[in-house]
């Protein structure tokens, strides 16, 4: 995709994807006009980086579909005062578009925000793909009264959803059915029973 014909794309992104999606929020349009998704995917994918579906990124990965980033970013609520966490989803997309709306932004790898309990704390995290479960050395890295915004896998069905930590716990509550690319980090271990 050329530089002239992105904005175009990501213009009409926004018109016959984003709004229709109910998605109008000004800093939400603004962001996902700002942030280029071409330079996000690999370069044999830029022609359909605006494409209403998710873009496979290779082993695995995939940039979700721009609304589902657009709501992601409407239901986080990002403000100045928020230090935020992103747990990557193999690009560094959404820490891209949720930067200058807030304090500061770290980034982590799926397998890192799994595996390293990490002693920061952060009043966002965003989860940039489906889980099954939130890890509780994840859910550690909210503060109290802090929030996440995530995918959430249950029985093949992808949901937005979206908590708070409280009396140090977080319960997520799903906000909007929407497909989103699921984390192999996430999954819950299989079990069997009669």
């Amino acid at each position: 995709m050329t530089d002239l014909n992105a904005p175009v794309a990501r213009k009409a992104m926004i018109d016959s994807q984003l709004r229709t999606s109910g998605v109008n929020e000004e800093y939400v349009l603004a962001r996902m006009y700002a942030v280029p998704r071409e330079n996000y995917v690999p370069a044999d994918a830029r022609a359909i980086a605006y494409m209403d579906r998710a873009v496979p990124l290779g082993e695995g990965r995939y940039l979700s579909a721009p609304v589902v980033h657009a709501k992601m970013l409407t239901e986080a609520v990002p403000t100045k005062d928020d230090t935020v966490l992103v747990v990557e989803s193999g690009n560094k997309y959404f820490a891209e578009l949720i930067r200058p709306l807030v304090a500061s932004t770290d980034q982590i790898a799926a397998s890192d925000a799994v595996e390293k309990a990490g002693r920061k704390t952060y009043s966002l995290i965003i989860v940039d793909g489906a889980i099954e479960h939130l890890p509780a050395k994840l859910a550690k890295r909210i503060e109290e009264g802090g929030r996440i915004v995530t995918g959430l896998l249950d029985n093949g069905v992808t949901r937005l959803a979206v908590g708070r930590k409280i009396a140090g716990s977080v319960t997520l509550q799903a906000v909007a059915d929407v497909g989103i690319p699921s984390l192999a980090e996430f999954e819950q271990a299989k079990s069997w029973s009669f």
